[in-house]
C-alpha cells in the first residue's frame, strides 16, 4: 500500500469556484520512504486574489504569480491528479482536507470535468483525536512547530510533506502504522464521489460535537425560560431600584437558577430589566468575565458594573 498526501492552492476561492494554481503531491511507502514529490503548477485561468497590494489581505504564496501563466491550465492536469487520488493501492491524506476536495469539486465542475472518486483521511483531525482537544483547529505550522517538522508554509508540495511528516510522528508516538492509528484513534475516512462529498471524522469529535450541541439547545432553552419570565413582570412605583435599568452579561441570563431569582427581586424593588446595554444603569457580570458585552458596559460612561456578589448586597 501508499500513501499519497495531498495539498492544494488556489488562486482565489469562493462559495462556486476555486481556482487551483498548485496540487503538491509525495507519495511514500508504509514506513514513510518517500517515492515521489512534485509541485504541479496550473494555470489558474483568472487572477489572483490573495492579497492587496500592501500585502496586508489574506496570504502570500511563495511562487512568482507570473509563472503561473507558463503552465497548462486545470483540465491538461486533471487525468494526473485523478489517476494520483485514485489509485486503488494509496491511502489519501490531506491536512483539513476538506477544503482541498472541495477545490477538486469546484474545479471538475468549473470545466465539465467528471467527478472525483476517493476516500480520505485527515491528519488534522488525527491530531485532535490524539490530543483530544477539538475545540479548536490546528495548522501545519503549529503542529509542525511542535514536532520539529521544517517546511515552507503554502508551497503546496511542502505543504504535503509536512503532513505526511506529522502523521509518521504520531504513528511513531503511538508506536503502529498509519492504519492501526486510524482505529486507535476512531477516525473514519471521508470521500468523494459524483460530486457529493462526505467529511471524515472521529468518535472523539462526534462526541465533543454532541456535547456542544447539547449546551448550545440548554443555553437556548434557558434565554427562552428567562425572557418569558421578564416578559411578565410588571413595574412597581417606588422602591429601591425605582427607575433603574438593570442588564447581565449572557453568562449569567443564562444561568436561570440565579438570573430569574435576581430580576424577581429587581421588580419587587422597583427597579426594572432590559437586554440593552443602551438602556441599563447596572450591568450585572459573573467574577472574572472579560467578554466583549462586558468590556463593552466598562467601557460606557453612565454604566455602574456590578459583580454578583455586589448586586446581591445591593438588593438586601
Amino acid at each position: 500500500m501508499k500513501l499519497v498526501f495531498f495539498d492544494i492552492e488556489c488562486a482565489c476561492v469562493h462559495k462556486t469556484y476555486a481556482k487551483i494554481c498548485a496540487f503538491g503531491y509525495v507519495v511514500c511507502d508504509e514506513q514513510f520512504n518517500i517515492l515521489e514529490k512534485e509541485d504541479i503548477l496550473i494555470n489558474p485561468k483568472g487572477r489572483f486574489e490573495l492579497t492587496n497590494r500592501k500585502g496586508e489581505k489574506g496570504i502570500n504564496l511563495p511562487y512568482d504569480y507570473d509563472e503561473f501563466k507558463n503552465h497548462p491550465p486545470f483540465p491538461k492536469v486533471y487525468n494526473r491528479i485523478k489517476e494520483l487520488l485514485e489509485d486503488k493501492e494509496a491511502c489519501v491524506f490531506g491536512h483539513a482536507v476538506l477544503n482541498d476536495v472541495k477545490y477538486l469539486n469546484l474545479e471538475t465542475r468549473r470545466f465539465k470535468l467528471p467527478s472525483f472518486n476517493f476516500r480520505f483521511a485527515d491528519s488534522q483531525i488525527l491530531f485532535m483525536a490524539l490530543i483530544n482537544d477539538f475545540s479548536r483547529q490546528f495548522g501545519l505550522e503549529s503542529i509542525s512547530g511542535k514536532l520539529g517538522v521544517e517546511f515552507t508554509p503554502h508551497r503546496a508540495a511542502d505543504d504535503a510533506y509536512a503532513t505526511m511528516r506529522i502523521v509518521e510522528a504520531m504513528c511513531r508516538e503511538k508506536n503502529c502504522d498509519y492504519s492501526e492509528l486510524l482505529n486507535l484513534l476512531g477516525v473514519s475516512f471521508g470521500k468523494i464521489e459524483n460530486y457529493t462529498i462526505s467529511r471524515p471524522q472521529s468518535k472523539g469529535m462526534r462526541a465533543f460535537n454532541k456535547e456542544k450541541r447539547e449546551k448550545r439547545m440548554a443555553r437556548s432553552r434557558a434565554r427562552v425560560e428567562f425572557f418569558n419570565n421578564v416578559s411578565r413582570k410588571k413595574l412597581k412605583k417606588g422602591g429601591k431600584f425605582y427607575g433603574k435599568t438593570f442588564t447581565f452579561a449572557r453568562p449569567l441570563e443564562n444561568n436561570i437558577e440565579i438570573s430569574i431569582p435576581l430580576v424577581n427581586q429587581i421588580y419587587e424593588q422597583g427597579g426594572r430589566y432590559s437586554s440593552q446595554l443602551d438602556d441599563c444603569r447596572y450591568y450585572v457580570c459573573l467574577d472574572g468575565d472579560d467578554g466583549v458585552r462586558t468590556q463593552s458596559a466598562r467601557a460606557r460612561s453612565g454604566i455602574e458594573v456590578l459583580t454578583l456578589d455586589k448586586l446581591q448586597e445591593l438588593l438586601k
